[in-house]
C-alpha cells in the first residue's frame, strides 16, 4: 500500500461515537426553554426553629442579673447614707439585783444559816448527820470523832482498792458518819461523802454507781422504791438471809445525793426490817440537808 493510500484510509476511519456517560441524551437534556420552565423559583433560607424564643429568654436573663444587681447596690447605698444605729451600752445598770435599787430600810435580809444550802454544807458536816434515837447506844466501831477516814470508807467495798481509786477520781472531800445499835442486833450506819465541786458531779455519779447494782440477785434484788422529796433517792428491803448455823439477817438501804453530798443509810438486823423504818431514816436526813 503506497504512503498516499495509507493516509487516505486513515482519514476515512469515522470518529468514535460519544459515550451515553459524557453526552446526555436528548430525553434527558431539556432543551433551554424547558428548562427555564421548570427551575424553581429562589427561596430565602429557613431560620431555625426557636431561635427567636432563645434570643428573648436570653435577653429576659440578662435584664434580671442586671436588676438584681442594680437592686442590691441602690439597697447598699440607701444603707451606707444613713447614720449608724448606736449599740446599747455594754455595762447594764438596770440589770443590778434590785435590792441594791431599793431605799434603805427596805432591801431584804440575807437568808439565815438553816437556810442556805450552800452555808451548811461548808459548815461542819457533822451537825447534819441524824442524831441517834432515844434509847440507842453509839456503836463501838463507830468512828470516834464522826469523820471517816478515805482508807476506812474503802475498806468497806469489797474490791478497796478500786473503790479508793474511784472516790479519788470523784473528787472526794470529807466523809461524816455516825453509827449506833438498837436492841440486841439492830445497828444503824448513816453517812455523808461530800465532794469538790469540779466538772465532775461527784455526789450524783458515786450515788447512781451504788443504785446500778442493787437490782442484782446477791442485794436487793428489786428497783427499791423512789424517795419522796428527792429527784433520785431510792430505798430498798433486801430479802432474808438464812444459812445454817447462824441467825436471819434482814438488811435495808437508802442512797441519794442533794448537791455535793452523797448519803447512804444501812441498817442490819437479824428482825425484819420495814420499808416505814427506812424510808422514815431517809426522809428525815433528807430534810436536814
Amino acid at each position: 500500500m503506497s504512503k498516499e493510500e495509507t493516509i487516505q484510509d486513515a482519514d476515512a476511519v469515522p470518529p468514535p461515537e460519544p459515550s451515553s456517560e459524557q453526552t446526555p441524551s436528548s430525553e434527558q437534556a431539556p432543551a433551554p426553554e424547558a428548562a427555564a420552565e421548570t427551575a424553581p423559583e429562589a427561596v430565602a433560607p429557613a431560620r431555625r426553629p426557636g431561635s427567636r424564643g432563645l434570643r428573648t429568654a436570653g435577653l429576659i436573663a440578662v435584664a434580671a442579673v442586671i436588676g438584681l444587681v442594680g437592686g442590691t447596690a441602690v439597697g447598699y447605698g440607701i444603707q451606707a447614707e444613713r447614720e449608724p444605729t448606736p449599740l446599747p451600752a455594754l455595762n447594764q445598770p438596770g440589770l443590778a439585783y434590785p435590792a441594791e435599787s431599793l431605799p434603805k430600810g427596805q432591801q431584804p435580809a440575807p437568808l439565815p444559816a438553816a437556810e442556805d444550802r450552800q452555808a451548811k454544807a461548808q459548815g461542819d458536816l457533822r451537825t447534819l448527820l441524824l442524831p441517834m434515837p432515844a434509847g440507842a447506844k453509839k456503836d463501838e466501831y463507830a468512828t470516834r470523832d464522826g469523820w471517816m477516814s478515805l482508807s476506812r470508807f474503802a475498806s468497806g467495798f469489797e474490791r478497796p482498792d478500786g473503790a479508793l481509786d474511784q472516790q479519788l477520781d470523784l473528787g472526794v472531800r470529807r466523809i461524816a458518819s455516825r453509827s449506833w445499835t438498837t436492841g440486841t442486833y439492830k445497828q444503824t450506819d448513816v453517812r455523808l461523802v461530800q465532794y469538790r465541786a469540779d466538772d465532775v458531779l461527784g455526789a450524783q455519779e458515786y450515788i447512781e454507781g451504788q443504785q446500778l447494782y442493787m437490782p442484782d440477785e446477791d442485794y436487793a434484788d428489786s428497783e427499791g422504791k423512789p424517795l419522796k422529796g428527792s429527784t433520785n433517792g431510792r430505798y430498798y428491803v433486801f430479802p432474808v438471809q438464812r444459812e445454817a448455823g447462824y441467825l436471819d439477817l434482814y438488811e435495808a438501804r437508802a442512797y441519794f445525793h442533794r448537791g455535793d453530798i452523797a448519803v447512804e443509810i444501812m441498817v442490819v438486823d437479824t428482825k425484819k426490817i420495814s420499808e416505814k423504818e427506812i424510808r422514815s431514816l431517809a426522809e428525815r436526813q433528807l430534810e436536814r440537808l
